[in-house]
């Protein structure tokens, strides 16, 4: 393959990878595969079906995923993602991978074994919930026999999945890691999203040596990850870093004939 794109979790910061399709749409870019985690997986799967950039942010604003509005407080988990289910059907033409235009991986962490989990073919609605299913947050997605709870967990840019695949790979990483102030974590979910922060970006600032080109937006922090009012800001800053990063590289990436 000629070229994989990696898009890392991130919850609402992920509307930024939105913006970065937009960009490779303008420049007629498309990854021959994709691997995505969380928020990165959501957006994966609507590309890789056909959806345009601009109808993958409105899914997202109407779904309203990354609100903390819809509660679910009889489960192990504030919001039950099977709340969700309906909508994602009726945006798909069947809950399968093998719809996907392009194939893609999704990254998932399996509760009951403790084992990072690939979801590339067979049902394909529970398999992105359960990437995005942050834990505590969120309650598990049960498929099969198992249950599922975000992919972000042991494997928050899945680099890994498409290294040795594809001759270029291109990642976009919305996690910016920098120094925070006490002053910033205002209650108990800025907590758990700054140890959850701290946790994955060991692991995955690793990876950007095996990319090609990583677009990792800046202004980023400021945003936490379930963040409604800041979507189209978001998805700006997204495109604005694609246009800069992709300067170095003007002739670097296959393009559509």
């Amino acid at each position: 393959m000629d070229l994989g794109l990696v898009l890392s979790g991130g919850g609402a910061r992920g509307i930024a990878h939105i913006g970065a399709l937009q960009v490779f749409r303008e420049k007629g870019i498309e990854p021959d595969i994709l691997a995505g985690t969380s928020s990165g997986a959501l957006v994966a799967a609507l590309y890789a079906f056909g959806m345009e950039p601009e109808e993958i942010l409105d899914f997202v604003k109407e779904t309203e995923i990354f609100s903390l509005r819809k509660y679910a407080l009889n489960k192990p988990g504030f919001v039950d993602t099977e709340k969700f289910y309906d909508r994602f059907l009726s945006s798909f033409s069947e809950d399968d991978f093998s719809v996907l235009n392009t194939p893609i991986l999704v990254t998932a962490t399996n509760l009951l074994t403790g084992e990072p989990v690939v979801f590339s073919e067979g049902e394909l609605i529970r398999p992105i919930l359960a990437s995005a299913a942050f834990p505590g947050v969120f309650a598990p997605v049960k498929i099969g026999n198992s249950y599922f709870v975000d992919g972000g967990v042991l494997n928050n840019f899945p680099v890994d999945l498409v290294t040795g695949r594809c001759e270029k790979i291109i990642g976009s990483y919305v996690n910016p890691f920098e120094k925070r102030d006490y002053k910033d974590f205002k209650h108990s979910l800025s907590v758990l999203e700054r140890a959850y922060q701290i946790r994955a970006s060991r692991d995955s600032l690793a990876k950007f040596k095996n990319c090609t080109l990583v677009i990792s937006p800046s202004g980023l922090k400021r945003f936490n990850i379930f963040n409604l009012k800041d979507l189209d800001t978001i998805y700006q800053l997204g495109y604005e870093a694609t246009l800069r990063a992709l300067e170095a590289w003007p002739d670097g990436f296959p393009r559509r004939k």
